[in-house]
């Protein structure tokens, strides 16, 4: 028989899920802002209130239902308003690209997308301001997926974050630690944490996103499981931190890049390009050369494979696109490369941990 306990904790994660779809449609809200030309739209609020005299709710008043839409629609009408800048990034809410994004600016909202592709393409239509995509890891070296949209993107990076990355062992309320038998996250981190997961007899079970292994643990709530994430899943989905800092390497490190339709035109510290070399002994060579001579400090140097035996080269660089040193190298180098192409010149954040255990006391 079920007891006055377990009802309202099926009350509460009923709440829970409510306040998320509510996040959930206020989000589409701000991207339906996008493309429209008025807030007021009257035509649509009455359709969306005929549609609710036709949805049975046996348990609902009919002018319950309509008042609760009334201040939902006024309430999504007012953070239209606003006019606030959106960011899309792949994966849950709390995603550590989410925490990248909220680093570099706190003023932005954050939008969730399934793809990195959806990222890149919903800056490109407009509906987001800026992207937020990860590049490269300490450990896991380049993203791939990533590296290779930025070959033929034609957005511009206006920022960049680079962070540590600390993963979590989160749990449900109220679970006994000892009863734990699987861990649930995505591949890369359950790889980053396999010492830990191996010495205490933890089978990890690969998910499609960190934070989504967090919501899901939530919602389902499967028996015997725990899951990695960061400490901003831990906190949206009311999960308890079992054990801190788990990843085996100390200097686990993700750099983010910020994505935007529009170069920033404000003084950068740091410069991004792109470009593919003639199938010449020594042209790759030939490029470094002209940053070198010039004194040019090379913070990055990828190559991301095209098409069979072509190649595309990345090259990060410290120094502004309006440094005429600068301009007189991206020239030389122009004329030494195929379709090369300054990516950006922007401001990189660098997260260190004690700025983060500030942040938490």
């Amino acid at each position: 028989m079920m007891k006055l306990d377990e009802i309202r904790t099926t009350i509460d994660q009923i709440d829970s899920k409510i306040l998320k779809l509510l996040n959930d449609r206020m989000e589409q809200a701000l991207l339906a802002k996008k493309f429209k030309n008025s807030i007021e739209d009257p035509q649509r609020e009455k359709d969306i209130m005929e549609k609710l005299k036709h949805t049975p709710n046996s348990l609902l008043d009919q002018n319950l239902t309509e008042s609760i839409y009334k201040l939902i629609i006024s309430w999504s009408k007012e953070l239209q308003a606003k006019d606030c800048q959106v960011i899309g990034f792949q994966g849950e809410h709390g995603a550590y690209s989410e925490d990248a994004a909220r680093r570099w600016s706190k003023e932005l909202l954050t939008i969730p997308c399934t793809t990195f592709n959806g990222v890149f393409e919903g800056v490109n239509s407009g509906m987001f301001d800026f992207g937020v995509v990860p590049v490269e890891n300490t450990l896991g070296g380049i993203v791939g997926p990533v590296n290779e949209l930025l070959i033929n993107t034609e957005l511009f990076i206006v920022g960049a974050v680079d962070m540590p990355i600390h993963h979590n062992l989160l749990m449900l309320p109220g679970t006994d630690h000892r009863e734990i038998r699987e861990v649930y996250s995505h591949s890369q981190a359950l790889s980053q944490c396999r010492r830990f997961l191996s010495r205490n007899n933890l089978n990890p079970v690969p998910y499609y996103d960190t934070a989504g292994a967090a919501r899901m643990l939530t919602e389902t709530k499967p028996r015997a499981a725990a899951c990695i994430a960061g400490r901003l899943a831990a906190e949206l989905y009311s999960l308890e931190i079992l054990k801190d800092n788990i990843q085996d390497s100390d200097t686990n490190r993700t750099r983010f890049l910020i994505l935007a339709k529009e170069r920033d035109e404000s003084n950068g510290t740091k410069c991004s390009i792109t470009f593919t070399t003639a199938h010449k002994s020594g042209t790759l060579f030939g490029v470094l050369e002209i940053f070198a001579s010039a004194g040019i400090n090379l913070t990055r140097i990828e190559s991301i494979p095209t098409e069979p035996g072509s190649y595309s080269f990345f090259l990060d660089f410290d120094g502004s696109d309006k440094d005429p040193v600068v301009i007189e190298a991206l020239g030389k180098a122009a004329n030494s490369t195929i379709d090369l192409k300054l990516l950006g010149c922007y401001v990189e954040k660098f997260i260190d941990d004690k700025t983060i255990k500030g942040e938490e006391e």
